[in-house]
């Protein structure tokens, strides 16, 4: 059964599926997920990305899907990054290519010349920044091309790069990539996955932190996971109430202005709550 669309503009939950399994990948186009990723890269053993490759082709060759269907392809340096790119790129179901461990700009624009175009534009692009280099680089990645359409960590590959041992010591390094993006007027980024996932609880609390930091919804690497993450980044109804006062008292020939309670709202502020009501509209 096809799960019911999501009314708001803003998807939430990104759910991961591994190439190599199609009746995994199938389950997670009914899961409820606002996009499938199917991975091709670290899921996948060496021994069974030709496999992989292959099965996501068919599945790309049919062109319409419950949600949206991106593929994570091989590192872009490697030989199975070239021939993922020349296999599926072009194909109808595609909606998106998540590019792992980006680390220049030159990367980004490279891939965007070569890969082939999918009306009405270029297939998007998403770069996942994984290590030292490539958040050092974010803001170039983040504006390096029309065709990248987002940016977000995989904190995996970063905390090992890193050395960091804590969970705190991420918390620059997102907020880099937070502010890249916004900076290249891109969406602000998803969360990357939490890896227990039996710690709903945990999940919860880092959902919550990442709300502060600027994030917007979150990958996940199982479909129990979804509803946690939406909820955490659904508005709370305070939070909708503010939302709904700032647009009723703003008008287009006032400028900024500020509401009873003393909060100071301008065209940014406007358009936080406008981004509010439409993720209030997924309830």
């Amino acid at each position: 059964m096809t799960p019911p669309q999501k009314t708001g503009t803003y998807p939430l939950t990104w759910l991961y599926a591994p190439g190599d399994r199609p009746r995994v990948v199938a389950k997670a186009l009914l899961s409820g997920a606002d996009v499938v990723i199917v991975d091709l890269e670290d899921a996948v053993a060496p021994d069974r990305k030709d496999y992989a490759r292959e099965a996501t082709a068919e599945l790309l060759c049919e062109p319409d899907h419950p949600v949206p269907v991106q593929v994570r392809v091989n590192a872009l340096d490697t030989p199975p990054a070239a021939r993922d790119l020349a296999a599926l790129a072009a194909l109808p179901g595609l909606s998106g290519l998540r590019l792992p461990k980006v680390t220049s700009a030159e990367q980004v624009i490279h891939l965007a010349q070569t890969v082939p175009p999918v009306a009405p534009g270029r297939t998007p692009l998403h770069a996942l920044i994984e290590s030292a280099l490539g958040i050092e680089h974010a803001y170039a990645i983040a504006a390096a091309h029309p065709s990248l359409h987002g940016v977000s960590l995989g904190e995996a590959d970063l905390r090992a790069d890193l050395g960091v041992r804590g969970d705190a010591g991420l918390d620059w390094a997102r907020s880099r990539v937070v502010v890249a993006a916004r900076a290249a007027g891109l969406p602000p980024p998803s969360q990357s996955i939490h890896p227990d996932i039996r710690d709903l609880e945990g999940l919860i609390a880092s959902c919550a932190h990442g709300r502060t930091l600027g994030f917007l919804g979150r990958a996940a690497i199982h479909p129990r996971q979804l509803p946690v993450i939406e909820r955490v980044y659904l508005p709370t109804e305070e939070e909708l109430e503010q939302a709904e006062t700032i647009i009723k008292a703003a008008t287009a020939d006032r400028g900024a202005q500020a509401l009873q309670d003393g909060t100071f709202i301008d065209a940014a502020v406007v358009a936080a709550a406008q981004r509010t009501l439409s993720l209030a509209r997924r309830r």
